[in-house]
């Protein structure tokens, strides 16, 4: 059998008495390379060094992967769907590793553009190819619990950092004598970072390769055993039907849905993208913070593990608890988290630890949470295929998030001079982008039957009416 026939979906259909529980292992092994997206604050001082650039011309570089990540999984959902998990797995391995290769000759040419081309845009593809590739896999084999399921393997997504950050630094100082892992402000020199970069794609795709090889979709007609269908049909904002990808971008509920996502990621990834800072800028005496940069560095690893543990528990009682209310949960308390991190949050350090913590936990669960609202809302069907056009709103959070932060601590004053003073305005702001996401979600309701793919013909939907 060629590499391409057993890539194909129809030699990934699971034997039968074959376990589910072996699915999410596959995922997590794509979800853990890519979440290294998280990681590269680790090695942005060293690329200012050897490119002599500037924060915002580094920066670029994370920017053009989310941007991509969004485009492509919009852009290749439907061939995702298509063509089944194991493909497009093997299809994002290439990618992810041929991105770290391109980076690093441009690393070694000195040629940003080649990094922004490889890390940037060939990553990025990789990124969003395989941030959906298993997520549809996962929500037809655990049809009765499909936060638990998605959460399981999006867990690895937030916590690749705590793998790639360590590991990272322990790389540099192996091929660099001089650069110190464990000092923020240590860089490396141009041959380490080429070096890491090589490294890091050849070991990510040959980690990715066994999620390749161990993927697999259930036989047609396969149900959990004791799962009875028919009891989704009781339960408010789920269907028995499916709505295809087309139809999907028509409906109140997608725009809505989107929305909700893009406010809820925008407020989480203005924390997420200032952490090590914020802390430090908040417990300011006389110009000197009273939060070592090894404090602050720990701070880091605190939120991710948040983020990480926010997918699995969060996603997991959505199960229980129901999609529109854990989202009203991560909104409307996520609000309140913000306005004591912004009126008290400088009263503690642990006290600011918990509110940011609490914060990225929600940013970590509607990340987790998102798969099973579509599966609610939309069936499985495309599920995977909405699922990328619906990441085009982590797409543009990724872009506003930081704008909004950076534009008021822009306007208070220079790095290394601010307070906790400085940053209530943005936090103020992120409340409302919130309270805009809290309403969008209560606006969400049952995609109407016109919508739904009727067996064995091409759904036409008229225009959605007022109602």
């Amino acid at each position: 059998m060629s590499l391409l026939t057993a890539l194909d979906r129809k030699h990934t259909v699971a034997p039968e008495g074959y376990s589910r529980w072996l699915i999410p292992p596959a995922a997590l092994a794509v979800h853990l390379c890519i979440g290294q997206a998280y990681a590269t604050s680790v090695y942005k001082n060293s690329f200012i060094a050897h490119f002599d650039a500037s924060q915002t011309a580094i920066g670029i570089i994370f920017s053009i992967a989310i941007v991509m990540l969004g485009l492509s999984a919009a852009v290749g959902g439907t061939w995702v769907e298509a063509n089944g998990p194991r493909k497009a797995m093997f299809v994002s391995a290439c990618f992810w590793a041929t991105g770290f290769l391109v980076a690093a000759l441009g690393i070694g040419t000195e040629q940003l553009w080649l990094v922004y081309l490889g890390y940037g845009v060939i990553g990025g593809i990789g990124l969003g190819i395989g941030y959906i590739s298993p997520v549809s896999t996962l929500i037809k084999w655990f049809p009765d619990r499909p936060g638990l399921a998605t959460g399981l393997a999006i867990m690895g997504f937030g916590g690749g950092a705590l793998i790639a950050s360590p590991a990272s630094r322990q790389l540099l100082s192996l091929y660099d004598d001089d650069y110190d892992p464990n000092v923020a402000s240590s860089v490396a020199d141009g041959r380490a970072l080429v070096l890491l970069f090589v490294t890091l794609g050849i070991a990510y795709f040959l980690i990715m390769m066994l999620g390749v090889a161990n993927i697999r979709v259930p036989a047609p007609g396969w149900r959990p055993a004791g799962w009875d269908p028919s009891t989704i049909k009781d339960k408010p904002l789920v269907t028995a039907a499916n709505v295809s990808a087309a139809n999907a971008i028509r409906t109140r509920a997608f725009w809505f849905l989107w929305v909700v996502l893009f406010c809820n990621v925008t407020a989480g990834i203005g924390i997420l993208e200032q952490a090590s800072p914020m802390i430090q800028d908040f417990f300011r005496t006389d110009g000197v913070s009273t939060v070592s940069v090894a404090a602050a560095g720990g701070f880091v690893g605190v939120l991710s593990l948040f983020n990480m543990a926010g997918r699995f528990v969060w996603s997991s009682t959505s199960d229980l608890a129901g999609r529109k209310p854990i989202y009203l949960l991560y909104l409307g308390v996520g609000m309140i988290m913000y306005l004591l991190l912004a009126l008290i949050g400088d009263a503690a350090t642990a006290l600011f630890v918990v509110l940011a913590g609490v914060i990225l936990s929600f940013y970590g669960g509607g990340f987790a949470t998102v798969p099973a609202y579509l599966r609610d809302l939309f069936g499985t069907y495309q599920v995977g295929a909405i699922h990328g056009r619906l990441l085009t709103a982590w797409s543009a959070a990724g872009i506003a998030g930081p704008l909004i932060i950076n534009g008021f601590l822009d306007a208070q004053g220079k790095p290394g001079s601010l307070t906790a003073d400085a940053y209530r305005p943005a936090l103020f702001t992120m409340v409302g982008v919130l309270a805009i996401g809290f309403i969008a979600n209560l606006l969400i309701r049952p995609v109407p039957p016109r919508y739904h793919q009727q067996p064995g013909a091409k759904a036409t939907p008229e225009k959605e009416a007022a109602a």
